[in-house]
């Protein structure tokens, strides 16, 4: 302080804000009384700073105007301003937080624990106040720094109780120098505290928790009673007033079944209560759990066995409605019907904190289970997350956090009036008007000016999300008309409607759509289904009213329908996009394949929602990292091959949908199953590997890997192909047997490890099968062993293998083993591969074959692009032709046909680049009719959205007939191969079967 008596330091808060007091006159009588009581108690450096012109004292003066509870506190303790004038608010909260982390001290009493940690709740609420509302910090640091404050100070009440407990014999600690560790109970925080988004005057939610595997008590039994006592205690400590004070409120109410269940739960009760009982609004509050106080390496160990409950597998639509029910519970109940100012509820109203947390939370929900990352606790960085990943647009995002930490900070204000636990903005003016200066605006008209297009933005953004239940959409007529199937199937208006969409046969259908409501199917059987699908039924309608023939179309959804197990999840997920249903429409009309893997698995439609469905074809790389992100939350050996299931099924799906949907070419389709195919082979390998182990041991030295055959070992498989494999092994020499507590013969050992593999693939699970699996192309075939050792696999390749088996190691390569192993495996195919054989007799054992297959499996239509004379197996025997006699290169081998076709030398002039795009066209067409009906072997009987998709691929005109291009395709390729490898029967395609 200067020797005039001005104050030049000021207080070390900072901020540019400058909040103007409701009443000028008491604003300055409360700055003389606060002077004279700070010179009354020798604080010179307060008294010099209140009595100078410096700008930071008529901030001060306007706060204790403003704010009757900050007044309070600043009169009862002006020794914690005067000390903001030596130090900086930022050190004296860090250092009150670590003061707290200290307690309590030995004797401590339990008045002298409450009247300590009361000082320091006063304390920190008034620097981080001041901070607040002088904009030092922003809502996001007030509410971490308040959050800090509240986990410190429950885990000091904790350690009170626990090493109170501990002197007297009723608990045992492990360690009474650190009492929270090892202790077995824990206290999860929940909502703000657990998402250490706490506004300022937050009560706290917690659930205390304890291991009842390592008990604290003598006697197990007596531990529920005696720590239930110990979280009263620990409670009265923090929550009941005194002259001092509180520290915060508290509320156990969002534990387990809080009306039966004891104050401290046992983890095993609790994870029997969610598992069995577990409720949305339950899983949504879990999203924020974190352990703050206890022995938190158990709280991470609940928190991960609890996963499971909180994130499901699949995307959760049904998790949208349970959210949107709770928020219209809480406007009914509470009369929230408007967007307001005066008596506005910043939290619970329209437009309200709430919603932006319900928007964030209920995403997170649907789609937290499959894509990790949006697993987050802070709302704000939930949205940020949801942005990330493209489920929200990242505007969006950044509109509905801007706006949240704007209604934060309101609320803050709200709060620092009087320490209420308030959230609503006064009806009187000269209240609102405190409110808006403490929140930064000049006055009530600023704070309206800014508040009032939040809440339209956030109650907009919120109602397109929950699009419905708010009586702002009136329905349009046809609308209305159609929604009266649900009363009678003879209605002439509804009838009428649905003959409007374009469906020939109106009484038919109505019919159909009103026997949907009567819950006769499995998917239909609860109100709560029946509900969901009433909802979306003008939508089904209208968009299969679109198809090229409605009525078709409609009845096979009937059919669908009718194998669907359960429907909310569907009807849930339909409701919520609804843009979805076009591609549900070719799907269910073109693409039974797909159509049939819905049915036994409606979540795979889930993957068509990522945002990455139409941006990506994701390649080996991302599909590893995916799976692995998966199996690394197997809890078991069949979990592991559940997640594998679901994992392939859903990919393929993928694939199948992004053809048909056009939005990626047919012949990029090969790449992309191999892709699966691979990462999941490699994954089941592994975890077959792993299970055997553990009851076998190991084969010293063994290495394996597994040999893709066929259309796998070119990467050219299609949506319904079989897996062709060999497995190799090799081990060191002199081994008897494996070193496991029920050891094996080293060929026994590989042979069951195989046999174990096959069946992780084929086993038919609630999941269905993961993959067919053939191991028929080992040396010997079926009569050879089934796991094949690599120096046995080359002597029989030297000496004694037919052409035929040759020619399939042409199409094949390494998809999953050790990669040493690998490496070598990849050397023994190549060196088999390169030695040369005489052209001519390689061209008569392939001409021979060819000759057998037709012979023995004729052509069973025109769609039969495999079998069909001038194919895709003449094509593929050209291929493997040119890399048996040297005319294409032998690094070729395990690539797709289409390009060594295109890189051999040909004789007789035929054109390479013409086999290779036929080759090209074949193949999209082949992938497409895959997806179709599997009786489907002509082009008239192709569904109608299946040929526009082979048109579309093909690039063939609307009325260009394709059974023609299809005849003069096969001719010129049968030209070719005669040519080449001479003369063959010709066997013309067998009639389709009826």
């Amino acid at each position: 302080m200067d020797d005039d008596g001005s104050c030049e330091a000021g207080l070390k808060i900072g901020g540019d804000r400058h909040p103007r007091p409701l009443n000028e006159t008491a604003a300055a009588r409360w700055r003389d009384e606060l002077a004279a009581l700070a010179a009354e108690r020798e604080l010179n450096g307060l008294a010099g700073l209140l009595r100078s012109d410096h700008p930071d004292a008529a901030r001060l003066a306007a706060v204790l105007d403003l704010s009757s509870y900050l007044n309070g506190i600043a009169f009862k303790n002006p020794e914690w301003v005067e000390a903001l004038i030596g130090s900086s608010a930022a050190d004296l909260i860090a250092a009150t937080i670590t003061e707290l982390n200290r307690m309590p001290a030995p004797g401590t009493s339990d008045a002298a624990l409450m009247a300590a940690l009361r000082q320091a709740k006063r304390k920190v609420a008034l620097l981080v106040a001041l901070s607040d509302v002088f904009g030092a910090i922003r809502p996001v640091e007030t509410t971490r720094i308040l959050s800090d404050f509240a986990e410190a100070a429950v885990s000091a009440a904790l350690r009170f109780c626990l090493l109170d407990l501990n002197a007297s014999g009723k608990i045992a600690l492990p360690d009474p120098d650190n009492p929270e560790t090892g202790s077995g109970l824990f206290v999860l925080g929940m909502g703000k505290l657990g998402a250490r988004e706490l506004n300022y005057s937050s009560d706290i939610d917690l659930i205390v928790l304890f291991d009842e595997t390592r008990p604290l008590t003598p006697d197990p039994m007596d531990a529920p009673e005696i720590l239930s006592r110990l979280v009263r205690r620990l409670t009265r400590i923090l929550a009941e007033r005194t002259g001092d004070g509180y520290v915060a409120r508290t509320d156990l109410r969002l534990r387990p079944d809080p009306g039966a269940m004891p104050l401290a739960i046992s983890v095993a009760m609790a994870l029997t209560y969610y598992e069995g009982s577990g409720r949305d609004w339950e899983r949504a509050a879990m999203i924020k759990a974190r352990p703050v106080a206890g022995d938190k390496a158990a709280a991470e160990r609940f928190l991960e066995e609890i996963s499971p409950f909180v994130w499901r597998r699949y995307l959760d639509f049904s998790a949208v409605a349970a959210i949107q029910d709770m928020k219209q519970r809480i406007d009914h109940h509470r009369g929230f019907d408007r967007v307001g100012l005066e008596g506005h509820n910043v939290k619970l109203g329209r437009g309200g904190i709430r919603e932006i947390e319900f928007f964030a939370q209920a995403q997170q929900l649907i789609a937290g289970g499959r894509a990790p990352q949006l697993r987050q606790r802070r709302t704000d960085d939930a949205l940020q997350a949801l942005a990330d990943g493209g489920w929200i647009d990242p505007a969006t995002g950044a509109e509905l956090t801007e706006d949240y930490w704007l209604l934060r900070q309101v609320e803050h204000a709200i709060q620092m009036i009087a320490d209420e636990q308030s959230h609503t903005l006064p009806e009187e003016v000269e209240k609102l008007g405190a409110v808006a200066r403490l929140a930064g605006f000049a006055d009530e008209a600023a704070l309206g000016a800014a508040l009032l297009p939040c809440l339209k933005r956030v109650d907009g953004r919120y109602g397109r999300l929950f699009s419905e239940g708010r009586g702002e959409r009136r329905e349009a007529a046809d609308t209305e008309r159609l929604k009266r199937l649900s009363q009678s199937p003879d209605d002439a208006e509804a009838i009428a409607a649905i003959e409007d969409l374009g469906y020939q046969r109106g009484a038919d259908i109505a019919r159909v759509v009103h026997g949907w409501t009567l819950g006769r199917y499995r998917a239909t059987r609860t109100a709560t289904a029946r509900a969901r699908l009433a909802q979306i039924m003008p939508m089904l309608l209208a968009a299969f009213g679109k198809a090229h023939d409605p009525d078709a179309a409609l009845t096979a959804f009937d059919r669908f329908l009718a194998g669907l197990p359960s429907g909310i999840q569907f009807f849930s997920l339909i409701a919520s996009n609804p843009k979805m249903l076009e591609l549900l429409a070719d799907i269910i009309t073109a693409a039974p394949a797909l159509r049939e893997t819905i049915a036994a698995r409606p979540h795979v439609f889930d993957a068509l929602l990522d945002p990455a469905f139409l941006d990506e074809v994701p390649d080996r790389d991302l599909l590893a990292e995916r799976l692995s992100l998966s199996m690394g939350q197997a809890r078991d050996y069949e979990d592991a091959l559940s997640r594998l299931r679901i994992f392939a099924s859903e990919q393929r799906f993928l694939v199948g949908a992004r053809m048909l949907s056009g939005v990626i070419e047919a012949d990029e389709a090969g790449a992309a199953f191999s892709n699966i195919a691979d990462v999941v082979l490699e994954a089941t390998l592994a975890a077959v590997a792993a299970e055997f182990q553990r009851i076998h041991g190991q084969v010293p030295g063994a290495r394996i890997a597994l040999l893709g055959m066929g259309r796998l070992g070119s990467r050219e498989l299609t949506a319904g192909s079989d897996i062709d494999l060999i497995l190799f092994y090799d081990h060191d020499e002199g081994v008897e047997a494996s070193d496991g507590d029920r050891p094996l013969a080293p060929s026994t050992y590989f042979a069951r490890l195989t046999q174990r593999l096959i069946a992780a693939m084929t086993a038919p699970m609630r999941e269905g099968i993961l993959y067919d699996v053939d191991f028929r192309l080992r040396p010997s075939g079926n009569k050879g062993p089934l796991a094949t050792h690599i120096e046995a696999f080359r002597r029989y390749q030297e000496r004694d293998a037919w052409t035929w088996e040759r020619m399939a190691l042409t199409r094949s390569r390494p998809v999953a083993g050790a990669p040493e192993f690998v490496a070598l495996v990849t050397r023994t195919v190549g060196s088999i591969l390169a030695a040369r054989h005489v052209e001519s007799a390689i061209t008569k054992d392939v001409a021979s074959m060819r000759q057998r297959i037709s012979a023995s499996k004729p052509p069973r239509g025109a769609l039969d692009l495999k079998l069909r004379p001038g194919g895709l197996i003449d094509l593929e025997f050209l291929a493997q032709w040119a890399l048996l006699t040297g005319r294409a290169s032998p690094d070729l081998y395990g690539v797709a046909t289409e390009t060594v076709l295109a890189a051999g030398d040909w004789p007789c002039g035929v054109d390479g680049a013409a086999l290779a795009r036929a080759v090209n066209a074949f193949t999209r067409v082949i992938q497409l009719v895959r997806l179709g009906p599997e009786d489907v072997r002509e082009v008239a009987a192709l569904p109608a959205g299946l040929e526009r998709a082979i048109r579309r691929s093909l690039r063939l005109a609307a009325e260009a007939d394709l059974e023609v291009w299809l005849a003069a395709e096969t001719a010129t390729v049968r030209a070719a191969f005669v040519a080449v490898l001479g003369e063959a029967p010709e066997v013309g395609p067998r009639p389709a079967t009826p």
